[in-house]
C-alpha cells in the first residue's frame, strides 16, 4: 500500500499515487533530474527551489542519494552533485543509444501518417547512403530504394552532410561519385543557413515538382549520426506541412539520444 504524498512533496506528486507508481522513487527522480540539469553542484536550499518543495524534504531525499551513490555533497560547501552511481547508469544508457535505429523506427511511422516517403542515410566514402528507406502509400518514388547512393551536392540529404562534416570528407566522397552526381558545390553561406535552421528542402532536384527535405539526428556527443530524409509530391502546403512534422521528429530524436537539436 502506497503512502500518502507529504504535504511539501514536489508539484505533481499525487498524480504518480494515481498512476500506480511508488511515490519515493518518483519523489527522488525529481531532485535526480534537477541534480543532472545543473551545470555544477548545487545548494541545498536552490535545489529544493528547483524541484519546489521544501528544505527539509529536499535534506532527506538527497542525503538518501548520497547514500545509494547517486548523489555526492561537498564536506567543504555542503554543495550536491551527481554521484557515481548515476553517472555510470547515464554512461551503460548512452551505449544502448542507436541514434539510426531510433531514427529509422520514427521515419517508419513518418511514411505511414504522411504523403512522404522517408528515410535515413548515413555516410560513407561514396557520400550519403539509405539504409533504410519507407515507401509512401500516397507518394512514392520507385527510383529510390535501399542502399542507394545519393549525390553529395545535388540533394537536401547531401547538403545537410556537407553543413556539419569536416570537408576533407565531402571531398573525398565527391571523387567518388559519378560526374553525373557532382552539382556546384554550396556557398558556405547556404551551408550555415542549414546549419542555422537545422532543416534543408531541395525542389525539383530529383524529379519535376518533388521536393527532398533533410534533418541532422546526432550522437550523444553532438557529432551527426545520419540523416532523416523525404520525398514528396511539390506543393506548398504539403511541402510546409511535412517539413513542421520532421522537425518535430527531429526535435524529439535529439532529446531522446541527449545528442544536439539542430538549430538551437
Amino acid at each position: 500500500m502506497q503512502d500518502a504524498p507529504p504535504p511539501d512533496a514536489p508539484q505533481g506528486v499525487s498524480e504518480h499515487r494515481k498512476a500506480g507508481t511508488i511515490q519515493s522513487v518518483s519523489t527522488a527522480a525529481v531532485f535526480l533530474r534537477v541534480l543532472a540539469s545543473a551545470s555544477g553542484p548545487l545548494a541545498l536550499g536552490v535545489i529544493a527551489k528547483r524541484a519546489g518543495t521544501s528544505g527539509s524534504m529536499a535534506h532527506r531525499y538527497l542525503q538518501s542519494l548520497v547514500r545509494e551513490d547517486l548523489a555526492v555533497q561537498d564536506p567543504a560547501s555542503g554543495h550536491y552533485d551527481l554521484g557515481p552511481l548515476a553517472l555510470g547508469v547515464g554512461v551503460a544508457a548512452l551505449r544502448r543509444l542507436d541514434p539510426v535505429e531510433l531514427a529509422a523506427a520514427e521515419m517508419k511511422r513518418f511514411a505511414a501518417r504522411t504523403a512522404a516517403s522517408a528515410g535515413v542515410a548515413i555516410w560513407t566514402e561514396r557520400g550519403p547512403t539509405l539504409v533504410r528507406w519507407y515507401r509512401s502509400a500516397v507518394f512514392s518514388i520507385n527510383s529510390l530504394a535501399l542502399g542507394d547512393v545519393l549525390p553529395v551536392d545535388n540533394t537536401a540529404c547531401g547538403l545537410m552532410f556537407q553543413a556539419y562534416l569536416p570537408e576533407e570528407r565531402i571531398a573525398r566522397a565527391r571523387g567518388f561519385q559519378p560526374e553525373g552526381f557532382r552539382g556546384r558545390r554550396p556557398d558556405p553561406a547556404l551551408l550555415a543557413e542549414v546549419r542555422a535552421h537545422g532543416w534543408c528542402e531541395l525542389q525539383g532536384h530529383l524529379l519535376p515538382h518533388v521536393a527532398g527535405q533533410a534533418v541532422p539526428v546526432f550522437d550523444p556527443q553532438g557529432e551527426i549520426a545520419c540523416v532523416m530524409t523525404t520525398v514528396a509530391n511539390l506543393g506548398e502546403e504539403v511541402s510546409d506541412a511535412i517539413g513542421r512534422d520532421l522537425r518535430e521528429v527531429a526535435i524529439a530524436l535529439g532529446k531522446a539520444t541527449a545528442g544536439r537539436i539542430a538549430g538551437r
